[in-house]
């Protein structure tokens, strides 16, 4: 698995990702179908699908649209409307910086924080 393929659509580094090799191999490889999408009651994960999947884009932050419905409707059903803010705002803004500074770079960043 290389790095990349963990630098997801929506904004999360799954390799920060408490799931990562127990429920989930990471969005990009296994194609945004993540354990949780049955939660929803769809197979592909909404974001990925629109981002990846419909538009061909690598990220959200390359979308003229971000934050769009999609985005903002989608979150983890553990985190509280606090959490969920957050969590849209830190995606926002790390969507944004990857597009600035390209997914490699992103990545380098992540990785020594």
């Amino acid at each position: 698995m290389t790095d990349a393929s963990l630098a997801s659509a929506c904004g999360l580094y799954c390799a920060e990702c408490e799931y990562l090799n127990k429920n989930c191999g990471g969005c990009n490889s296994i194609a945004g179908k993540p354990f949780w999408t049955a939660q929803y009651g769809v197979e592909v994960c909404p974001i990925y699908n629109c981002c990846v999947d419909s538009k061909c884009l690598e990220h959200c932050g390359l979308c003229n649209e971000l934050p769009c419905e999609t985005f903002t409707v989608m979150r983890d059903p553990s985190l509280n409307d606090e959490e969920a803010e957050k969590s849209l705002r830190d995606r926002c803004t790390n969507l944004k910086l990857r597009k600035q500074i390209g997914t490699e770079n992103w990545i380098k960043q992540r990785k020594s924080q």
